[in-house]
């Protein structure tokens, strides 16, 4: 998983400070969506299920350590836990760090702080947690795909898909924010090499987008005279 298929939640209620973390955080190849609150915060977790929070400790509705804890009330260990957490706040005592640690986070970096570091941490919590992704589910938006039971949901709505249809999309959303030739996925879904018919993936493609983009923001991209992306919706 690369940055650019994970999308990072910035909490932070000083807005010259919020505008230059999601600025830099876009640099480093992230997607990035911000918050000026906790109970913003929430709301976006609930909307948009990003892969990591940068989350402000002092906010000025609900504390970072209180939004910490009730994502992990509204989102339990069996249903795959809540985002990973990084705490950023300018309060450096041992105490607030392992409050922050107990809270649910999963880095705590106070400030001031060197944005290249900042970078380098989001991408080792990521690598330590596997982003978003909780005992094999792949999530995109509010598209979900569980390998295990084989049900896909888009937006809570469950999707029925034939067995191509659903090896498709998976590994579409395997490389989410990755173009893929059509001759990538002939060898990747229909194990063929080069020795295939290309139009089949178009077919496959267009039954795709029926089931799937047909309710909420187009996540299936054509890329003219390459191939095709799954991305998700720009905030």
């Amino acid at each position: 998983m690369t940055g650019a298929e994970q999308l990072l939640l910035v909490v932070e209620d000083e807005p010259t400070l919020r505008d230059l973390l999601s600025a830099s955080l876009r640099l480093a190849g992230f997607e990035v969506v911000a918050a000026e609150n906790g109970t913003r915060a929430l709301e976006e977790v609930g909307a948009r299920r990003p892969d990591l929070i940068v989350l402000d400790v002092m906010l000025p509705d609900i504390d970072g350590f209180e939004v910490a804890r009730r994502l992990r009330q509204s989102h339990p260990a069996a249903a795959g836990g809540p985002p990973p957490i990084l705490f950023l706040t300018a309060r450096d005592a041992a105490e607030d760090r392992i409050n922050g640690l107990r809270a649910g986070g999963d880095d705590y970096v106070t400030k001031p702080f060197n944005l290249e570091e900042l970078v380098l941490r989001i991408q080792a919590v990521l690598r330590r947690t596997g982003g978003h992704r909780h005992d094999g589910l792949l999530v995109v938006g509010d598209l979900e795909l569980d390998p295990d039971s084989r049900q896909v949901l888009r937006g809570g709505r469950s999707v029925e898909l034939s067995p191509t249809e659903f090896s498709l999309l998976r590994v579409l959303m395997e490389n989410a924010g990755r173009v893929l030739s059509r001759e990538q996925l002939l060898e990747r879904v229909w194990a063929y090499d080069f020795g295939g018919d290309d139009s089949i993936v178009a077919s496959y493609i267009s039954y795709l987008r029926r089931k799937i983009d047909t309710d909420g923001p187009k996540l299936i991209h054509t890329v003219r005279g390459i191939g095709y992306v799954l991305r998700r919706p720009r905030p």
